[in-house]
């Protein structure tokens, strides 16, 4: 049998995920758009099929065994995401604090010892007539 969180069981312990769940079944517009879905043959086909695999325990195992790869792949992707995530922040807040510049790529730090931008024309010439 299909462990609670595949089927979406750890969502109906979540307050805010029933209550956003209930918002929407309300929604007329929801409504609508399911009972389309829900009338398509397409769909009923698809959905006949799942109830015929279903009732096959070797299919089902194949489906749970699947399904837990694909979390496992989703959950490394995940921390990697958020482990770079982190060092990009360390790495904004660094050059922050060393008096970095806002731009669209992110936090660049400023160049120690840098002279001030002249303006184009060469100094030192002077008008003659």
């Amino acid at each position: 049998m299909m462990s609670n969180m595949m089927l979406g069981e750890s969502d109906k312990t979540d307050p805010e995920m029933m209550r956003e769940a209930a918002k929407l079944q309300q929604d007329p517009a929801f409504q609508a758009r399911m009972n389309q879905v829900m009338a398509n043959p397409q769909f009923q086909q698809h959905m006949e099929k799942q109830k015929e695999a279903l009732k096959d325990e070797k299919k089902v195992k194949e489906l749970e065994e699947s399904m837990r790869g694909r979390i496992e792949e989703g959950n490394k992707e995940l921390e990697e995401f958020k482990k770079r995530s982190a060092e990009l922040e360390a790495q904004e807040d660094a050059a922050k604090a060393e008096g970095g510049v806002q731009t669209a790529a992110g936090v660049v730090p400023k160049k120690k010892n840098q002279k001030p931008k002249t303006s184009s024309k060469k100094k030192g010439k002077k008008n003659r007539k």
